[in-house]
């Protein structure tokens, strides 16, 4: 994605954290899967990272500092793939009888 300078290091830096925040959360609740409220905890944090994520690609292409309409649409999409598949493991795991 290219992004003006002044908008490259400090969105581009957010964007950068966020998403990385979002597997790494995942992981960090599996590894904590022995306790089924830190395990849904930590899925809740990485969906929030998704949401965080894509509050930063929307606030870019709005303020016109991404132009690339194809590019956003296919962030944005994959994103929202992402936020449903996390949102639905929550759900699998909040319902299992333990």
């Amino acid at each position: 994605m290219k992004l003006p300078k002044f908008e490259l290091y400090e969105a581009g830096s957010q964007i950068r954290r966020s998403s990385k925040s979002i597997r790494s959360n995942i992981v960090e609740g599996y590894g904590r899967s022995r306790y089924k409220a830190d395990f849904i905890r930590f899925r809740v944090y990485a969906h929030s990272s998704v949401d965080e994520t894509r509050d930063h690609l929307e606030t870019l292409y709005e303020t016109k500092s991404l132009t690339d309409k194809v590019k956003f649409e296919k962030i944005q999409d994959d994103l929202d793939q992402t936020g449903k598949m996390i949102y639905k493991y929550i759900q699998i795991v909040e319902n299992r009888n333990e």
